[in-house]
């Protein structure tokens, strides 16, 4: 399939999407949404990871609000069930992991869409800016979900109010992202992050996601539970049998993902 507003690459079990509309700063219209979801859903039956960046000076700016005639009728409720909801699930229900290389500002639901990665790796350059309420909005794409638990209600009530410009390494430094890298060195990052994950077990990371995105609903015991189930899960494939021979072996294991 050949995407409009998106370029899709792959290659050594890695997907790379990179948003491309650079003339409005890789702003979500109703075709990149779908395309997003699809280019998603492709990468995850195909690749051993995804990683999702921009195209120029952004990453993403959020809604693209010269989307249609008037922005401010819009329908803004069936825009985010039948659009946003069906594009963070095909990110969030990926089965292998997904970094997002966020390499310049993510602001609106382009932040939200950052922080729906497992693994947010940024440029010191970047920003994130929850810049809903600028224009009468609440943050939505997951954000009010996402960064209460990431960086804490208080926290997360002042980027929402404020509408504030988070620099790359303060998101690092509350949590709100995995690490801010220079910019110098940003790609080589990323790069080299990806391929790690393309190269390691692909099983028990898709485990590792489940368990992980579980945890915010369950109890104790709960959790309990489905880490045994999980970790059973995992120790029947090629890849633990593997990881252990290498161990014993002091050689660096070679992980089919299976």
């Amino acid at each position: 399939m050949t995407y409009q507003t998106l370029d899709y690459t792959l290659a050594d079990g890695q997907a790379t999407i990179r948003l491309n509309r650079p003339d409005v700063m890789n702003a979500l219209n109703t075709q990149m949404r779908a395309e997003i979801a699809d280019a998603m859903k492709r990468a995850g039956s195909a690749a051993r990871v995804v990683v999702l960046t921009g195209t120029g000076r952004a990453f993403c700016s959020g809604q693209d609000l010269g989307d249609g005639a008037n922005a401010a009728r819009m329908d803004l409720e069936r825009v985010l069930r039948d659009e946003y909801i069906p594009m963070l699930r095909a990110i969030l229900d990926c089965p292998v992991p997904v970094i997002a290389a966020v390499n310049g500002t993510a602001a609106g639901a382009g932040a939200n869409l950052a922080l729906a990665a497992d693994v947010v790796i940024a440029a010191e350059s970047a920003a994130f800016i929850q810049a809903f309420t600028r224009i009468g909005l609440i943050p939505d794409a997951g954000g009010t979900w996402v960064l209460p638990r990431q960086i804490g209600l208080a926290k997360a009530m002042g980027a929402a109010l404020f509408a504030d410009r988070i620099s790359a390494r303060q998101a690092s430094d509350w949590g709100m992202i995995w690490e801010a890298v220079p910019d110098a060195e940003f790609e080589a990052v990323w790069k080299s992050r990806a391929a790690h994950l393309a190269n390691g077990p692909t099983v028990a990371y898709a485990k590792v996601k489940e368990a992980l995105r579980a945890s915010g609903g369950n109890d104790l015991h709960t959790q309990l539970e489905l880490e045994a189930r999980l970790q059973g899960a995992c120790g029947q494939t090629r890849d633990f049998q593997e990881g252990v021979l290498a161990f014993l072996e002091k050689r660096p294991a070679a992980f089919e993902g299976r």
